[in-house]
């Protein structure tokens, strides 16, 4: 079943060994728009470990009503699939550490946060997102309300916010609240177009963010990212600017008080 994961993979620099560790990724087969099938999760692990990730953690989509994902299931099917990348044939991909969610601001995130059902990266970091079409009134209080509950809130990629800028004031209410800020690593590469790259590597400068992560959903993100390992200003960037990637702790470690476990 798992013959291709012998092949010789593509040709890819390790220029995330610095990182190691990648904590958002699409990469869980058929819970939304990311992976279709344990083969391309298997091939675009082996990718990521050869670009320099050595630790892994899965963030599906929870987004009512598109992807009205439940923790116990998504666990139970992360389960699943270490289970068979660990008995059909080599696998040669990242330490598959935990499985989280990238949790939408939406209709429905009142009644989630009002009931603590989160999966928390390293059982500590809750991974949100807002609309990448129009902004949301009532954010910066969403916001506060996580964090009055003790969750550490990482703002998924900012810089794919059409309706702010490199330079919001309202982005940077956002730092001043203690909200981390993860910058997608294929958005300095160009790959969601040039407004996204330029309000990346600006936030960057003026050390708004805390993490970086692959956003990887398949194989052609998994292609983009072989290419991102021979971009030299990404190279630069990396040797100038330190991440807190590698500082996510092991699952297990003692849980944020208000967090609730799934």
């Amino acid at each position: 079943m798992f013959d291709f994961l012998k092949s010789k993979p593509k040709s890819a620099r390790p220029l995330f060994e610095s990182l190691g560790t990648d904590m958002h990724c699409h990469l869980l087969p058929r819970v939304d728009d990311g992976s279709k099938s344990e083969e391309e999760t298997a091939t675009c692990l082996r990718i990521l470990k050869a670009a320099g990730f050595n630790k892994m953690y899965f963030t599906p989509h929870y987004q009512f009503p598109r992807f009205p994902n439940v923790e116990e299931d998504i666990k139970n099917r992360f389960d699943d699939l270490k289970l068979d990348l660990a008995t059909n044939g080599v696998y040669d991909g990242p330490e598959l550490a935990g499985v989280a969610g990238e949790y939408r601001v939406d209709s429905g995130f009142k009644e989630r946060l009002d009931n603590g059902r989160f999966s928390l990266i390293g059982d500590k970091y809750l991974l949100a997102e807002f609309s990448l079409h129009q902004t949301v009134v009532g954010l910066d209080q969403v916001l506060f309300d996580l964090q009055m509950k003790n969750y550490d809130v990482i703002l998924a990629h900012p810089e794919r916010y059409p309706y702010y800028s490199a330079s919001s004031h309202v982005l940077e209410h956002f730092k001043n609240m203690g909200v981390y800020f993860q910058v997608n690593i294929l958005s300095l590469s160009g790959f969601y177009g040039e407004g996204s790259r330029r309000k990346a590597y600006e936030m960057i400068e003026k050390g708004w963010v805390e993490f970086l992560g692959t956003d990887m959903h398949n194989t052609l993100y998994a292609q983009a990212l072989i290419d991102s390992t021979y971009d030299k200003k990404i190279e630069k960037m990396l040797s100038k600017h330190t991440f807190l990637n590698n500082t996510i702790s092991e699952p297990g470690m003692p849980q944020m008080p208000g967090a609730k476990k799934i």
